[in-house]
């Protein structure tokens, strides 16, 4: 059983709604998001989506596309991106790391070097927004060699056959986006969210993480209701905004939060 898959069994078994922080590595420079991942960690997250910066995030709102343009004057890179998981694995971090960012720096990577370099490294699982199901075998099929789940975004506008084919061939667990839009903090949730994730599960039979959006623990306790995860992003990074002398902090206490577990300061 991969990381992934046992954490959702884990939490499930416990009753609670597993949390998944994002963090776009290289902001607000590279040790910092470094210490930024291992906070949250230890605060309880149970996933984590490390973001690789990109110069043209089509999927992300205004707060994540901030922050890859930060990262990028930083000078962050690819590899660092893959050195960061390798890092943190060898300080004893466990929990799941899915690496999420476009396919263009994969491919000028290369493919099957990505996929072997994210293996070595620990990372468990990818998240590539702008990569059409179909056009996937070449880094699935490899991923599938390394042990990493492939996973697949869908919509409330995806397609019955799109969301049979992610059913068909995605793993770990599937990325709902919550509204249609691009990522950004939200006051309330999609009213429609219930009948959206049943049309899902119609056809997918893996844990179902809800992301876009995602900004409070009564957000995330309406999730546990309907799904299997939650994912949190922009709000995370705003909060954070608000205590740039100490980001780490800021980002395990947003943790604690949405866990329910205590106000933020």
């Amino acid at each position: 059983m991969s990381r992934i898959a046992e954490t959702f069994q884990r939490c499930q078994a416990e009753h609670r709604t597993p949390i998944m922080p994002f963090l776009t590595v290289g902001y607000p420079d590279l040790a910092t998001s470094e210490r930024i991942l291992l906070e949250m960690v230890a605060a309880g997250a149970d996933l984590i989506e490390v973001g690789i910066p990109f110069s043209d995030p089509l999927a992300d709102g205004a707060t994540v596309q901030r922050t890859s343009q930060v990262s990028l004057n930083n000078g962050t890179k690819l590899h660092d991106c893959i050195e960061l998981v390798a890092r943190v694995r060898q300080q004893g971090v466990t929990v799941p790391l899915m690496l999420m960012g476009y396919f263009n720096p994969v491919v000028k990577y290369g493919v099957e070097r990505y996929v072997a370099d994210c293996g070595a490294a620990g990372v468990d699982g990818f998240i590539i927004p702008d990569l059409p199901i179909e056009e996937s075998e070449r880094i699935r099929s490899a991923a599938a060699e390394h042990g990493i789940d492939l996973i697949f975004m869908v919509a409330p506008t995806s397609t019955d056959d799109r969301l049979q084919q992610v059913g068909e061939l995605g793993s770990g667990f599937v990325y709902c986006v919550a509204v249609t839009g691009v990522t950004g903090a939200r006051e309330n949730l999609n009213a429609s969210l219930d009948t959206y994730l049943a049309r899902v599960r119609t056809y997918v039979d893996l844990p179902l993480a809800i992301g876009f959006g995602i900004k409070t623990p009564e957000h995330v306790a309406h999730i546990g209701q309907v799904a299997d995860g939650a994912v949190v992003a922009s709000a995370l990074i705003d909060y954070m905004d608000t205590r740039a002398d100490d980001m780490p902090a800021a980002a395990a206490d947003y943790v604690r939060y949405l866990r329910g577990e205590q106000a933020l300061p």
